[in-house]
């Protein structure tokens, strides 16, 4: 039927009135016809009534994102010819979320409306949808999708314990893990303030709570810092830093006491032990220089980027008992990093030494330092019949992410420089190692950007 308010018959009803009460009364057939007829025609061009549908809706970009909220909104296009009765957001972990998972609610009265999502986990992706409901069914707009940020875990550093030449013992307590779980924790130390992973560390495990850290291998009468560390999905927090002194009072290196040691000093004033083994005089510790042999310096580079891409000279700081580190450039370089009187080794004069200890299968043993206060556990081979002293003085190439650190740590393995090229982007090493390995390693794949140690030989 028609709706009274889209027609035209109140309006006309003054007219059609009198006509039908004149066509009753004169009996008159055709005049009866002509305004039924008319009746017809008006009843026929009476407005339908409009077909109603779903509301359409649209969604606003997500924004304000945090680790526990967001911000989105509704803009309603079209009501579908019939009113509003709610709209909003619903949001879920899963695809297409309905008013059946979380949602807002928005007050009535206008088409556009922000909406503010509460109530969120952190570091997880959500899917949203607008949506709006009338009398004939409730639409949704496009999906947007957002991942929540990861909040930063709370923790702090337990205080030291048996600190002594060369350990200590510490950890943390982590009190809040942040919304996600706690992947990785521990304490990492430094000579330098602020530690973070990239430096020293320890692995303490997973989870929330108190957990104890020991560390050894420490530099006697360095001062470290130390600070514990929580690691949830891709966030690292760090407790309150404490700051100690290595004890120094019982520290040494294992020099063969039943040989005899000579001196030698370099442009910076730093003074060597040397031992003569077979015709050669070697330095019996690593090279700690920061100066070519004209005065010219080093470059110190400690950005691990900016390490593995270089091409010319440089050195890095590792620890001062164990010598620095020095790519091959600066080994190589015309301007000598030796003391006067002295030369970076060539391969050739590395094989003249470990053939003189009985070849590469057994002079390890003769060149490694004694004890387990530097070596790791399993050194008993270790007899430094030679004097050569060899420390496990790691080594340094591009950022590892499985040690958090660009630095392999002392303690398993010394590898020496020469000064001989195996190709364009390698040079010949020397290395030592742990485990009771008796060996000497003599590798020709070693990139000319790597850090390793330096022993010189007089000329």
């Amino acid at each position: 039927m028609c709706d009274t308010n889209d027609c035209f018959l109140p309006e006309l009803a003054w007219f059609i009135s009198p006509l039908i009460n004149s066509a009753m009364k004169i009996n008159s057939v055709i005049l009866q016809v002509f305004i039924l007829g008319i009746l017809f025609f008006l009843l026929s061009d009476c407005k339908k009534e409009a077909v109603k549908t779903a509301p359409t809706v649209t969604i606003a970009p997500v924004s304000n994102i945090t680790g526990i909220s967001a911000l989105s909104g509704v803009t309603i296009t079209s009501d579908g010819g019939s009113a509003i009765m709610e709209s909003g957001l619903c949001w879920s972990t899963s695809q297409n979320p309905t008013i059946s998972d979380s949602k807002t609610v928005n007050g009535l009265g206008s088409t556009i409306f922000t909406s503010s999502i509460t109530g969120l986990t952190p570091g997880t992706t959500y899917h949203i949808r607008a949506y709006a409901i009338n009398r004939m069914g409730t639409a949704y707009s496009s999906q947007a999708t957002f991942t929540t940020l990861t909040l930063p875990a709370v923790l702090t550093t337990t205080e030291l314990s048996d600190v002594t030449a060369t350990s200590f013992r510490s950890g943390g307590n982590i009190t809040y893990d942040g919304g996600s779980a706690i992947s990785d924790r521990g304490v990492c130390f430094s000579t330098s303030k602020n530690p973070t992973i990239r430096d020293f560390r320890t692995y303490d495990g997973s989870g929330t709570g108190s957990f104890i850290s020991n560390v050894t291998r420490l530099v006697p009468g360095a001062t470290y810092y130390i600070r514990a560390f929580a690691t949830n999905l891709e966030v690292t927090s760090y407790g309150n830093e404490l700051s100690f002194i290595s004890n120094i009072d019982n520290y040494k290196i294992y020099f063969n006491p039943n040989l005899t040691y000579g001196t030698v000093t370099d442009i910076e004033g730093n003074v060597y032990k040397t031992i003569q083994i077979g015709t050669q005089v070697w330095m019996a510790e690593n090279l700690k220089t920061t100066r070519y042999k004209n005065g010219d310096p080093i470059p110190n580079i400690n950005s691990d980027g900016e390490w593995i891409g270089l091409s010319t000279g440089a050195y890095c700081y590792y620890n001062f008992i164990y010598g620095y580190f020095y790519n091959w450039y600066a080994v190589s370089d015309s301007r000598s990093i030796a003391p006067e009187g002295w030369h970076v080794p060539t391969d050739a004069e590395w094989t003249t030494l470990t053939t003189f200890l009985g070849g590469e299968n057994i002079a390890g043993s003769k060149l490694k330092e004694t004890g387990i206060i530097h070596w790791m556990e399993r050194n008993d081979d270790a007899t430094n019949e030679s004097g050569f002293t060899a420390l496990p003085c790691g080594y340094r190439t591009g950022f590892n992410k499985l040690i958090g650190s660009s630095f392999e740590p002392y303690g398993r393995i010394g590898i020496w420089w020469s000064s001989t090229e195996s190709s364009a982007a390698s040079g010949w090493t020397r290395s030592a190692y742990f485990f009771n390995i008796t060996a000497v390693d003599r590798s020709s794949n070693n990139s000319k950007a790597y850090g390793y140690s330096v022993r010189c030989l007089k000329d």
